[in-house]
């Protein structure tokens, strides 16, 4: 799926990783630290009920989508292969790779004899990678899959993929300082929206696109990832626009944003690889878009590069600091 101050360095993120391990991912394992050490066996039961075993923590770890690899690159594991690195270094650079990883394919459709030469004791996927891909990787190597995403639950989500990844790669430790620094950036972000006087402001968050000189604009409604982290700084998501059931994503064009709050606060992300900034370059010159009262009064505000509206903890706290600082500055 394309998309997109205190990030975190890369040393920073060597040192970091999630929150708390819930109902998709369990492990029958009760000592992380002693199984590092003592070379056990971890097993694991993934997001869709598949029990795997380790032979200990992994450390040749492939990552077929770009969340579990920004998990993995925050707990201080350098994956051995990526899919589609490019896009990672452009859409994930906030997290960004510390190795120089194999590149595995797309992200739909990872090549297998790539997988295989890489000889990996682990590959990372998610639920969205299709069925027939699983299982030929699984004649490669033990396959974890995490819940892609859940809009009833897509902060919990998160930190239980990253849980569970931290698991089976012994970097508990480094996963409970990854959560830290998210709780620390959301409480000193709310705090800054109060003390701003901006608590209960209503924020519109989106990308957009163009296709045939059209702008094409996806909202991140309630339930999307973003959109639970900015109710969570105390703001209110501006959307009234349905998001499905997985991300919380919904579809609008630019008379979709006539029907947004007159005093909200419209956030967007593009990424200087895909060429124009829809909204400033290409509605630009829009009449619809220069009527908007946000556009009006200059409430339009454009993220970082490389924030991956779709990654973990990590991710979503380069995700606050970037846009408290955009509405507090």
């Amino acid at each position: 799926m394309n998309t997109r101050r205190r990030l975190l360095t890369a040393a920073a993120v060597a040192a970091a990783a999630a929150l708390t391990l819930a109902g998709c991912g369990t492990t029958e394992t009760t000592d992380a630290g002693a199984t590092a050490e003592s070379g056990e066996q971890i097993t694991l039961t993934d997001a869709t009920g598949t029990e795997i075993t380790l032979d200990g923590p992994a450390t040749k770890v492939v990552g077929t989508e770009w969340n579990v690899v920004e998990d993995l690159v925050a707990l201080g594991v350098d994956p051995v292969g990526v899919a589609d690195v490019p896009g990672y270094e452009a859409w994930g650079s906030a997290v960004p790779l510390t190795n120089d990883p194999t590149d595995i394919g797309t992200r739909g459709e990872p090549s297998l004899d790539t997988v295989a030469s890489l000889a990996p004791d682990l590959i990372v996927a998610t639920t969205d990678l299709p069925a027939d891909a699983v299982t030929q990787l699984r004649e490669i190597a033990p396959v974890l899959q995490i819940t892609s995403a859940d809009a009833s639950r897509q902060i919990e989500n998160s930190t239980d993929n990253l849980d569970l990844i931290a698991k089976a790669t012994g970097t508990e430790d480094q996963a409970t300082e990854v959560k830290d620094a998210f709780t620390d950036a959301l409480a000193e972000g709310k705090k800054a929206i109060a003390d701003a006087g901006l608590e209960g402001t209503n924020v519109a968050f989106a990308d957009g696109y163009v296709d045939a000189g059209q702008v094409g604009i996806r909202p991140y409604a309630a339930g999307s990832l973003v959109g639970d982290v900015t109710e969570e700084l105390g703001l209110a998501n501006g959307w009234t626009v349905e998001g499905d059931p997985a991300y919380g994503l919904a579809s609008t064009d630019v008379e979709g944003l006539t029907q947004l709050p007159d005093d909200t606060q419209f956030l967007y992300i593009t990424n200087e690889v895909d060429g124009d900034d829809p909204f400033a370059d290409v509605l630009g010159d829009n009449a619809v878009w220069k009527s908007l009262p946000f556009v009006e009064s200059g409430d339009v505000h454009r993220l970082p590069d490389g924030i991956w509206m779709f990654g973990g903890p990590a991710a979503m706290t380069g995700y606050i600091d970037a846009a408290v600082a955009a509405l507090t500055d």
